[in-house]
């Protein structure tokens, strides 16, 4: 029992006298402390930093948001219209970034920015659906479309002998028609709002004109072409303005005003020239590369959001203004002037398209065109309908948006004739480029 005590008085003693005891060590032992307590003194270094980092992570958990949620095809109305904000700014995220912490805050911010940024090919697929190209400032679209028409037509002069034998003439009349155009399309947006474009068309034409029954004799067959060389078309003027943002319960609405200018060949006082080789074939002279006359298009588009689909449709409405000519006849050897009244017409459409991935989208849709009767009123005389003047052309349209690059898109579409008047198949290219 002694000796317990007398060793914890030791003990006790040399804690309160270290320099005493370190005194009355051999030097060895000293040595071998000085190592200890060098020792010890740098991890307690090393876990003080420790200590430091791990302080600062639970605090960045702390000050975190919530995870965001998964990349979708078709983005929220807000993501859609470009408006994101990133997530966190109103709960102190940017706070906690500035304050310290630093590298790991940074960046999760960036790669919240990149989730709640709307898909490339879902914005190309939005200015196609509206008109409304809100991807830079300034933007320029070549494009260039191909139009194939084929139609034959019967044409019976005579009458039923008996109710059985034909007396007269069967004709059968071909055209086959090939339009090439290069449009170049100029737009600037405004503070996503307002948008202007002009748009120049440069045409190409090539017709084939065929009709049987030449001379008399039902086996003959004429054929004649006519081209145009490449030639301006009408230059036409935009403005849009977006009035109303997509919401909950509103889509995106942008209303359009469109003016087109007379400045390619008019297709009056064109003369049809009788076939040396068939008295029953006419050819004009040449082709017509835009309608002659000024023209006045308002419109308005729609699009809205049904994840993961976007619906879209387009109303617009024409009126041709009246334009005087100096010939309006088309018989070789006859001039007459007087005044042309192109008939209105209405054009609608509707469709769905689809975001495939980030860089790619494809839309379906079909659209319909009713052109009412034009008029020619010879100078002195009265108004006269123009037979067969009057269409309806409907369409079936497949498209695609192809994300190139980040200013770079590549629009391919496809429109099948569903009527006699639209044509058998249009197919087109254009290639918008934003600044």
């Amino acid at each position: 029992m002694y000796r317990s005590v007398s060793l914890r008085a030791v003990v006790c003693l040399s804690t309160l006298f270290p320099a005493t005891l370190l005194q009355a060590a051999p030097n060895t032992d000293v040595e071998t402390l000085k190592q200890e307590l060098l020792e010890l003194k740098q991890r307690y270094e090393v876990q003080q930093k420790a200590l430091a980092v791990l302080e600062q992570r639970v605090r960045q958990v702390e000050d975190q948001p919530a995870a965001p949620p998964p990349k979708r095809l078709a983005k929220s109305p807000a993501d859609l219209r470009g408006n994101t904000q990133v997530a966190g700014a109103s709960t102190g995220t940017g706070a906690a970034a500035a304050s310290g912490g630093a590298a790991g805050g940074a960046s999760y911010g960036q790669s919240l920015r990149d989730d709640s940024a709307p898909a490339q090919s879902v914005s190309n697929l939005y200015d196609e659906a509206s008109g409304f190209f809100g991807g830079g400032k300034f933007s320029f679209e070549t494009g260039i479309s191909y139009a194939r028409y084929d139609a034959r037509q019967l044409t019976v002069n005579g009458f039923l002998a008996l109710d059985s034998i034909f007396l007269g003439n069967i004709n059968l009349d071909r055209i086959k028609a090939d339009n090439w155009t290069l449009d170049l399309t100029a737009r600037y947006n405004l503070n996503n709002r307002w948008q202007f474009d002009i748009n120049a068309p440069v045409v190409y034409r090539e017709s084939t004109y065929q009709s049987g029954g030449g001379g008399g004799a039902g086996t003959t067959t004429t054929e004649q072409s006519v081209t145009r060389d490449p030639t301006l078309g009408d230059v036409n003027f935009g403005v849009a303005y977006k009035f109303l943002d997509e919401s909950d319960f509103w889509p995106d609405a942008v209303a359009t005003l469109r003016v087109k200018a007379p400045t390619g060949k008019e297709p009056f006082g064109i003369k049809l020239v009788q076939s040396s080789a068939n008295n029953n074939l006419y050819v004009p002279e040449s082709l017509p590369t835009g309608n002659g006359v000024w023209s006045i298009t308002p419109g308005i588009s729609l699009v809205k959001t049904f994840d993961p689909a976007v619906l879209f449709g387009t109303l617009s409405y024409t009126h041709n203004l009246e334009e005087s000519f100096g010939d309006i006849s088309s018989t070789v050897g006859s001039k007459t002037p007087g005044k042309v009244q192109l008939g209105d017409s209405y054009q609608i459409g509707a469709g769905v398209a689809f975001a495939l991935n980030e860089k790619m989208s494809m839309s379906f849709s079909v659209s319909d065109l009713i052109q009412r009767k034009s008029k020619l009123k010879p100078n002195g005389g009265d108004w006269q309908s123009v037979v067969s003047s009057d269409a309806n052309a409907g369409y079936f349209n497949v498209g695609m948006t192809i994300a190139a690059t980040d200013n770079l898109t590549i629009v391919p579409n496809l429109s099948l004739g569903m009527t006699e008047d639209a044509p058998d198949f249009t197919f087109s290219l254009k290639f918008p480029y934003y600044f």
